[in-house]
């Protein structure tokens, strides 16, 4: 029997009614139609310092930096929903790649919890760009850091309005391609861990 795809999924939010929380739910949903094993975790549960090379060198890497790097390394791929802030990715979600890029001691491989792990982004903004230009930067830093990116993704403009009393999106059109993208990024990610 082939593996099954253990797929990460999260928003780069930490705000408890999170657009982007509940867009990274349905995607995940089809990630789960497509035959991947979906964790899903809240980066509220993994609140971290800034990171600073200098304390990092004398206290060494926070517990929950530690924990959540387990859970990026024990996944094949990634699945994020981004909010756009200020044209750009969300602090939290910055700080969160910044530490789970650090390597540890005796680890010889660089970037293990990023090299090769297939991801698909998505994004919900208030706005009428759907936080596409937060999405630009942040496929830019992931592909530096090895990830195999998927060519589609998907942006939710106008996301006050978009979201159904359920956490569904009112669009069907809309809601089948995030439901897509999850799916995609199965099928992919499958044909990778082979």
């Amino acid at each position: 029997m082939a593996e099954r795809l253990r797929v990460l999924a999260f928003a780069g939010s930490t705000r408890r009614d999170s657009f982007n929380r509940k867009l990274v739910r349905l995607a995940a949903t089809g990630a789960r139609e497509a035959g991947a094993v979906v964790s899903e975790i809240d980066l509220a549960d993994f609140r971290l310092p800034l990171f600073d090379q200098d304390e990092e060198a004398e206290q060494g890497k926070p517990e929950r930096a530690a924990a959540l790097k387990r859970l990026f390394v024990d996944h094949d791929a990634l699945l994020i929903a981004s909010p756009e802030y200020n044209g750009s990715l969300t602090g939290v979600l910055k700080n969160t790649i910044d530490w789970v890029s650090r390597s540890d001691d005796g680890e010889t491989t660089p970037l293990l919890a990023f090299r090769g792990k297939a991801v698909a982004l998505m994004s919900a903004s208030p706005g009428v760009l759907g936080g596409l230009r937060g999405l630009v930067h942040l496929r830019a830093i992931l592909g530096g850091l090895g990830c195999i990116m998927l060519p589609e993704q998907v942006a939710v403009p106008m996301a006050r309005e978009a979201f159904d009393t359920g956490g569904g999106l009112s669009d069907q059109r809309q809601q089948e391609k995030v439901l897509g993208l999850g799916r995609s990024l199965a099928e992919v990610g499958h044909k990778l861990i082979g």
